[in-house]
């Protein structure tokens, strides 16, 4: 049995960026190309197939009924449906993929369905403060991601990704979410602000405790971070996490992000050989995020799997 660590894609706006999309002041991100253009969707995801990549993240991080019929003025159901082709696309391309290149090296690729915080539907950086939890309850948060997940889960994601989450309240309605789907598997990673952590100031071993109460997560961790926070990370929560219960890291390139000016590229990381740590710590699950391409896969598949 293969146990070295599921190779994560990396960024899927940062290739739509890469090959002309903009992206950066669209309230909906990369889920709009959903609508535009389905076929540059499935274009990134077989590069990073190609790059190596275990897993496929579907174009839904921004996606929601409400983002879509505001923004795209589709109908409600019209807006699930297109929730629902961001997990066909993926799908295809791991179909397509197949198809073109033998697998005996090498797992069956598997698609993970993107759960956004609310603070993305926000469009104004909240899902890395957080600022918006003492506004809601449990409760409302539930009632909102509700429809995603349930849209993701019913087009066939073989997990669903809640990533970026900066609260314990939204981790705590995702958990609760979940439940209503039991045949559902799931990871929970969260954007850290320093060290210790998230990004609502709440320390990352209490976001892991969060995270046990459930049985259906394969992995709690961190995504959209830099690289060198997460060994610190891991090791302030590692008597907080179950055995049964894997990490799952993907890190940004370690950029700056200037909200006037956009990626400041003079800080740039390469997290291929710090992944050798990760994997040491425990993580099974390990890609990038923001500023991350196919060619940094390439370099952390190498790495991994030596």
């Amino acid at each position: 049995m293969d146990t070295s660590p599921f190779i994560l894609d990396g960024g899927l706006a940062t290739e739509l960026e890469a090959s002309g999309f903009q992206l950066q002041n669209d309230p909906l991100w990369s889920a709009r190309i959903l609508h535009t253009n389905p076929q540059a969707i499935k274009d990134v995801h077989y590069s990073y197939l190609q790059s190596g990549s275990d897993v496929i993240t579907t174009a839904t991080y921004q996606a929601s009924i409400e983002g879509f019929v505001k923004y795209l003025g589709l109908q409600p159901e019209e807006a699930q449906l297109k929730i629902m082709s961001g997990v066909q696309l993926a799908k295809e391309s791991v179909l397509e993929f197949m198809s073109n290149s033998p697998l005996s090296d090498r797992r069956e690729p598997v698609v993970a369905g993107s759960v956004g915080p609310y603070g993305a539907f926000l469009h104004d950086g909240s899902e890395y403060t957080g600022a918006y939890e003492d506004k809601m309850t449990v409760g409302e948060l539930k009632d909102w991601h509700r429809p995603q997940i349930q849209c993701l889960v019913k087009a066939g994601a073989d997990l669903v990704a809640m990533e970026t989450i900066p609260s314990l309240k939204e981790a705590e309605a995702l958990v609760e979410v979940l439940r209503e789907f039991p045949e559902a598997k799931a990871w929970l990673s969260f954007s850290c602000k320093d060290i210790h952590n998230i990004s609502s100031g709440r320390s990352f071993s209490e976001a892991v405790q969060v995270a046990c109460r459930s049985s259906q997560l394969v992995a709690v961790g961190v995504n959209c971070c830099p690289p060198s926070l997460l060994e610190p990370l891991l090791e302030s929560a590692k008597s907080y996490k179950k055995a049964d219960l894997s990490w799952v890291v993907y890190p940004n390139s370690g950029e700056e992000w200037d909200p006037k000016i956009g990626w400041k590229t003079e800080k740039r990381t390469s997290f291929a050989k710090l992944s050798l740590d990760w994997k040491e710590q425990g993580a099974l699950w390990i890609g990038g995020c923001c500023r991350v391409g196919p060619a940094d896969i390439t370099e952390l598949k190498q790495q991994l799997h030596v």
